[in-house]
């Protein structure tokens, strides 16, 4: 099972999944991505995902698109190191700031422009 709490903080917006992320689970986590404004900063913690398959990361990837194609933002933060891995694999991390902690999260989205060629990875 997996619950998703989404909230707002401040000026950007709040998704953190908490459980497995896979092809049972994703159908909660797509409905609260697509209740997100698409002009939002969105910030995706995943701290409390200790799994994430390819559904999830399709998931993920959709969110990106809709939200750039809004004009918002997104930041990925604290994803477990095995979770980090897959998302570097795949290369998801080249489009979208990850960070360790969700602090420099919500700096990355606070700030002006966020990087696109220096992009900190996340994990190990």
């Amino acid at each position: 099972m997996l619950d998703v709490m989404v909230h707002a903080s401040g000026e950007h917006v709040v998704c953190r999944p908490v459980g497995d992320l896979d092809s049972y689970t994703v159908g909660p986590f797509r409905e609260a991505l697509s209740q997100v404004e698409p002009d939002a900063n969105l910030l995706v913690d995943l701290s409390a995902v200790p799994f994430l398959d390819s559904t999830g990361l399709g998931a993920l990837i959709g969110c990106v698109h809709r939200i750039r194609e809004g004009g918002g933002r997104m930041v990925v933060c604290a994803a477990k190191a095995n979770v980090a891995r897959l998302l570097q694999m795949t290369g998801f991390d080249r489009l979208v700031v990850m960070t360790r902690t969700f602090e420099e999260a919500a700096d990355a989205l606070s700030g002006d422009d966020l990087p696109e060629g220096d992009k900190e990875t996340v994990g190990a």
